[in-house]
């Protein structure tokens, strides 16, 4: 894995009160996914592009290991209530990402796919800002299979379901469409400083 090239801050662990209403801060992440871990193979392992990109194309995983990481130090938020606060990441931006799938100007908005067929929807701004990573380390070890190894898709700003782990995929779209948890009730965007659990 390359050396990290840059430390990023994640703006919320400025804040004068780091927990969000109706969040209890506990000492590390809890374990929760919607089916079982799926079985990792680096030989057959890729992360793709598609959707309103320059021409789909997709990374093995010792490409995907090469790219550029950075560092991140963020607060998580979940939507059942728990909050972990001082987290350390190291992964690779959003941004660079987006630089590598010369997305089309028309795309406003991007599908995360992960390897158990589990998705969730991001609007552009959110996807971009500086905080979003795609994440192989936690704590300065290696993601653990159960918490989304080998990548993990990491949205400081919103609820923690936007994190998708086992991430493999990004899908730009012209036009919003809900993701797995955001089909199911839970709010589209999930802004946790708003409250914004659920769509009712």
């Amino acid at each position: 894995m390359p050396h990290n090239e840059k430390n990023i801050i994640s703006p919320d662990t400025g804040r004068k009160d780091r927990r969000p209403p109706g969040q209890t801060v506990i000492g590390d992440l809890s374990l929760l996914h919607f089916d079982g871990v799926p079985k990792f193979d680096a030989a057959a392992w890729r992360f793709k592009f598609s959707g309103l990109v320059g021409k789909p194309f997709d990374l093995t995983f010792k490409e995907f290991s090469a790219l550029p990481m950075v560092r991140l130090y963020a607060d998580i938020h979940c939507v059942t209530g728990w909050s972990v606060l001082e987290t350390h990441w190291e992964g690779v931006s959003s941004r660079t990402l987006m630089d590598m799938a010369k997305a089309k100007p028309e795309a406003g908005y991007v599908m995360i796919h992960s390897s158990d067929g589990y998705t969730t929807n991001l609007a552009l701004p959110d996807f971009l800002r500086e905080d979003v990573v795609f994440a192989m380390k936690y704590n300065g070890e290696l993601i653990e299979p159960e918490h989304g190894f080998p990548v993990r898709l990491v949205v400081p700003g919103l609820y923690f379901w936007k994190s998708a782990k086992w991430a493999d995929g990004m899908e730009f779209m012209k036009h919003d469409r809900q993701g797995y948890w955001e089909s199911r009730g839970y709010h589209n965007r999930g802004d946790p400083w708003k409250e914004e659990r659920y769509s009712i």
